[in-house]
């Protein structure tokens, strides 16, 4: 039953970027629609388990801003989409194993595995390849800057992970709670952010908003609330590669879909990118005295 509902909710969030290519929102509009259509059923969830929640107002307070950040992470990504298509996007926001193992290194003076240190130069060729190189078979409009955003989302969405850990580590806190928080800082975040996007618009047009409630009740509810709840109850081996099935999955999406045809240098550091995530999930990006793998890699997805 666990592995169910982690498939389950991997499978809901691979569509993450397929419908917000389809959708076509600005990056703040985007962002806040998707959070603003979760509350409501993040709210009923946590109505039902709010007597387990005993989180005081700081672990509160710490989802909200992890949640702030999210909203930063989701805008970028969006841009990243526009640039080098949905699937090549998610792909490189995966690569936030590498970002969450330096954070520790730094603020925690956590040391890097000698794994970790061989394998990062290797996924940074990868997300180098993904770029294209230049070449005028590369997907997306601009899939150079594509890459750089999307090194950016997955720094934003590290920074996210890590905070938003940290708001719920000393409670273990039923899932609705944090994730309720973390998406009410979504919604004030990219609300906030508006002024920077000159398209955010709150008015409500369709068929734009069908696929952004699909966003907010398929991935940012169903599909965060499962793997959540799923994801560290299994082995660290099986969280290793149900990860992976997220930007695998939506590569296929976004070949059937929208036809995204990736160079053969594309494909090949789309292999290198996934093949490091993987060793690094499974190994650990620092030393497992100090943090495992398992609790390296259990986070809900973009």
């Amino acid at each position: 039953m666990t592995r169910m509902a982690a498939v389950a909710g991997i499978l809901g969030t691979s569509f993450s970027a397929i419908f917000m290519r389809l959708a076509e929102p600005s990056p703040a509009t985007g962002a806040f629609w998707r959070a603003a259509y979760a509350v409501p059923v993040l709210l009923v969830a946590w109505l039902i388990v709010r007597k387990r929640d005993d989180r005081d107002r700081r672990a509160r307070v710490l989802a909200f801003v992890a949640g702030v950040i999210l909203a930063v992470d989701l805008m970028v990504w969006q841009t990243s989409i526009d640039r080098i298509g949905a699937g090549l996007s998610v792909v490189l926001a995966n690569a936030q194993v590498v970002f969450v193992g330096g954070f520790a290194w730094l603020l925690h003076r956590e040391r890097p595995t000698t794994t970790a240190l061989a394998t990062v130069p290797v996924v940074i060729l990868g997300v180098v390849m993904i770029s294209g190189l230049g070449r005028a078979d590369s997907y997306g409009s601009d899939p150079i800057l594509g890459a750089i955003l999307g090194l950016v989302t997955a720094l934003t969405y590290a920074a996210f992970l890590l905070l938003f850990r940290q708001s719920n580590r000393r409670h273990l806190a039923p899932a609705p709670g944090p994730l309720l928080d973390a998406t009410l800082g979504a919604v004030v975040g990219s609300l906030a952010l508006g002024f920077l996007d000159p398209e955010f618009t709150l008015a409500f047009s369709w068929p734009q908003h069908g696929w952004l409630i699909g966003l907010g009740l398929l991935i940012q509810s169903f599909g965060w609330l499962m793997i959540t709840i799923a994801l560290p109850r299994l082995a660290a081996l099986e969280t290793s590669v149900l990860l992976l099935l997220q930007p695998m999955l939506t590569l296929v999406w976004a070949r059937l879909i929208f036809a995204e045809a990736l160079s053969t240098v594309q494909w090949l550091g789309v292999a290198v990118v996934l093949g490091g995530i993987l060793v690094l999930a499974r190994r650990g990006m620092i030393r497992p005295a100090e943090v495992t793998p398992a609790s390296a890699t259990s986070s809900p997805g973009s």
